[in-house]
């Protein structure tokens, strides 16, 4: 109990009893009980540093100063050991260092050129290398012209292939750009009656499948410029495509998704239905399981190989749902990305069914794409800042904004290496970036030739 003083009011029997019992504890490992022994790994430190005067303890309050002197060594050196200097008083003198402390400085060891820090206080741990902060450049490395890229939310124009080539719709035309060789060539030619919606590369780089405004899918084989075949189902345009080995999912204007297997004679093998708006965003997750679906009418689906309805549904977003990422480092991460109504990006553990964050980018939300090389992505904005921002995860922290684009930066791709973004926008413009590190067996950086579709490089 505590006096009017605040002192702690302690009888002299219970404080030599206690005294005891301390020291036991403090030189036995073990305690017993009647009916078994209970071993205790606890870990008692040295308080050889502490202001034991912070704690203020004197007995008897009010009493003879051979009293308190006597109870406080008592009490010292059952709590410090003996090898504590008695204080010069009864107020328990102890050294000035404090148990914890700021350090507001830090030493370097003896090496200066040794990429360690050291640092006393914490002895027995080894400090690793001080890494500096990743620089990530401001500017793009290369600008394409790319007149009639259309400045439409809704439509995939962009994808890159496993063989490194880039395939860009440009009005009623789909054109192949070659990283490696610089070429551009010319795939195919729709007709004034048509437009090109979307384009998606199969996972191993042979064949394009192109989306058309007269709701057809067709599939091209790329290094024969050849169509070998075409496939209907939509009434109205579609604007998403995404692959899972042989099958191909297709989503349209008019609301609906078809799946569509390249080896069987029909054009589609099932429907998949839910959406009550445009569908706009679609990407198989990496074990080809599940498929995430977005739409106009601001939902997020997930759906699985054999459903024709969404096993998970999410209806946070408050915009349309056009940016869907797998994580390739965490099964069942997603995020997805709302429109200019909504500007959030939102994680998801599909396994799990739960909503894991949220984090507002204060813009319109066009794009996201993952690293495959660290726990990092990226993301394209429209309205109102047109700017690509690249995020550590899961904290979210921004690693660099890059500006540029004039228009709505609507289309993203990523490098086969996993370093190298091309963004696109209404600006009729495709700029290059160089924004993640290369994978820790590769040495060298891939190189991306010049070349332009149809006009002059921007350098």
């Amino acid at each position: 109990m505590e006096d009017s003083s605040g002192h702690l009011n302690i009888p002299p029997a219970a404080a030599a009893a206690t005294l005891r019992h301390v020291d036991r504890m403090i030189n036995s490992n073990h305690y017993t009980s009647p009916s078994r022994t209970i071993y205790s790994d606890r870990f008692i430190p040295s308080r050889s540093a502490s202001k034991f005067a912070l704690f203020d303890i004197a007995w008897p309050p009010g009493g003879g100063d051979d009293s308190s002197s006597a109870y406080t060594t008592l009490l010292r050196t059952a709590l410090f050991g003996p090898d504590i200097e008695p204080p010069h008083s009864p107020a328990m003198t102890l050294p000035s260092r404090n148990i914890f402390r700021y350090k507001t400085e830090t030493r370097q060891s003896m090496h200066s050129h040794s990429p360690f820090l050291c640092d006393d206080s914490v002895p027995g741990v080894v400090h690793g290398p001080v890494k500096a902060p990743r620089k990530v450049p401001r500017s793009p490395f290369k600008v394409l012209d790319a007149p009639a890229l259309q400045d439409d939310f809704y439509l995939n124009l962009v994808d890159w292939s496993s063989h490194n080539v880039l395939a860009v719709g440009l009005g009623n035309c789909v054109y192949l750009w070659n990283a490696c060789s610089s070429k551009v060539t010319k795939l195919c030619d729709l007709g004034i009656d048509d437009l090109v919606c979307s384009v998606g590369w199969a996972q191993r780089g042979t064949h394009l499948a192109v989306g058309t405004s007269n709701g057809k899918v067709q599939i091209w084989d790329a290094s024969r410029c050849k169509k070998i075949r075409s496939m209907e189902g939509h009434r109205l345009r579609v604007g998403t495509l995404a692959w899972s080995s042989s099958l191909l999912s297709s989503g349209g204007r008019d609301k609906n998704i078809y799946q569509r297997d390249i080896r069987a004679q029909e054009d589609f093998v099932s429907k998949l239905s839910g959406h009550k708006s445009e569908v706009c965003g679609l990407k198989w997750s990496y074990d080809n399981r599940e498929l995430a679906s977005g739409g106009n009418d601001n939902r997020l689906f997930v759906w699985n190989q054999h459903s024709t309805q969404p096993v998970l549904k999410y209806c946070e977003h408050t915009a349309a749902v056009k940016a869907i990422a797998w994580s390739p480092h965490l099964h069942g991460l997603l995020a997805s990305g709302g429109g200019t109504a909504d500007r959030c990006i939102r994680f998801w553990n599909t396994t799990t069914n739960s909503h894991l964050s949220c984090m507002d980018t204060g813009s319109q939300v066009c794009n996201l794409v993952w690293s495959k090389n660290v726990n990092e992505l990226v993301s394209t904005h429209g309205y109102s800042q047109n700017q690509i921002i690249v995020w550590r995860y899961p904290s979210m922290s921004k690693l660099a904004t890059l500006t540029g684009h004039t228009y709505r930066v609507l289309y993203l791709a990523i490098s086969p290496d996993g370093q190298t973004i091309v963004t696109g926008a209404g600006d009729e413009t495709l700029r290059f970036w160089n924004v993640f590190p290369s994978p820790k067996s590769q040495n060298t950086d891939s190189e991306i030739g010049a070349s332009s579709f149809g006009r002059t490089i921007i350098r």
